[in-house]
């Protein structure tokens, strides 16, 4: 099971779409095995499996890869026939090339453009027809589709400079910032992301019986499990570990693991939106969520496992995190949540 966890507003954003179409979500929920009651507890989070799956579980019933919020349709295997058609591509920039074209028979379209500069190129968001989207959740899905095809295909990451959008800030902001890893513009004329010229002759490195085997799960996992190995975020999470019942290693050390100066490192993680102290403290996040799920441990044990030694101190932690205590949280995931002021 992955630790890595989803904020609950993009649970209900994915099933807006459904909702709109009388789809019966709360039966969508269960067969995700995410628990109602536990989405009333307002800075709840989910596994990346659980989300996984409820995303699967919504093109599965609604036969749209649209989720019921696009100008049109798109049935399944609309996004495995793109990837089929792309895999021989020799580099990203014909990757791009090529998804547009196919992407541009169907009308309304709903595609991303490659737009190059001298040194700078972007990728546009162009969406036809009226949409439903009161959550920007399909919005921000092409985007990161797009990107981490992109990251996968080529086996390295494409390092986004700025990602913007032509809407305000929406209340979720601030997750932002852990999708994109880059500089973010609200209020744009445009939804775009940029990136270095030079990611555009990457030459694709996956063959068509990897592509099968990436298609067993995607395009959900692309959307609820990035690659974070290629992030800095993603490499010090990994280097940290998941046992925070010894003492962490230090920004020194980690710096030196990665290749770099701690003021380098520094520099890369603020252009990625994060710092060193907001890893530790989400990765400890996430490892509390995941264990509180196994009912077999005390709140105490689960409290000595993410590296506190006092337990009041994990209790103050984790309602600055999610807004209730330990307790309250897996009482909500049981399916039995008791609202806390």
């Amino acid at each position: 099971m992955s630790d890595l966890t989803v904020s609950r507003h993009f649970v209900h954003a994915a099933l807006a779409g459904a909702e709109h179409l009388g789809f019966d979500t709360e039966e969508m929920l269960r067969d995700a095995g995410i628990s109602t009651d536990l989405l009333r507890i307002e800075m709840a989070r989910v596994s990346s499996d659980q989300f996984s799956l409820l995303l699967q579980i919504v093109w599965s019933r609604l036969d749209d890869e649209l989720m019921g919020m696009g100008p049109r349709r798109a049935r399944a295997g609309t996004f495995a026939t793109m990837c089929a058609l792309v895999i021989d591509c020799p580099t990203l920039e014909a990757v791009y090339r090529r998804a547009y074209q196919y992407s541009r028979l169907f009308e309304p379209m709903v595609t991303m453009k490659l737009e190059t500069g001298n040194q700078k190129v972007r990728l546009v968001s162009h969406i036809e027809g009226e949409i439903r989207d009161p959550h920007y959740f399909m919005r921000e899905s092409l985007l990161v589709l797009w990107h981490r095809l992109g990251c996968w295909l080529v086996g390295q990451p494409v390092e986004l400079e700025k990602a913007e959008f032509n809407y305000p800030r929406p209340a979720h902001g601030d997750e932002y910032r852990h999708i994109f890893h880059c500089t973010l513009a609200f209020e744009s004329d445009r939804t775009a992301l940029t990136f270095d010229k030079r990611f555009l002759s990457a030459p694709v490195i996956r063959d068509k019986s990897e592509v099968l085997q990436f298609l067993k799960t995607s395009p959900a996992d692309l959307l609820s499990r990035p690659d974070e190995s290629n992030t800095f975020t993603g490499k010090i999470r990994g280097l940290i570990g998941r046992d925070f019942s010894k003492p962490l290693p230090d920004f020194e050390w980690i710096a030196t693991e990665l290749h770099t100066s701690p003021q380098t490192l520094r520099r890369r993680l603020k252009q990625e939106n994060t710092s060193f102290q907001e890893i530790k403290d989400l990765l400890r996040r996430d490892m509390a969520i995941y264990y509180l799920s196994r009912q077999e441990l005390s709140i105490n044990d689960i409290s000595a496992k993410v590296g506190f030694t006092e337990p009041s101190t994990f209790h103050r932690a984790f309602k600055k995190w999610t807004g209730v205590t330990p307790g309250a949280y897996r009482e909500g995931e049981r399916g039995n949540v008791k609202t806390e002021r």
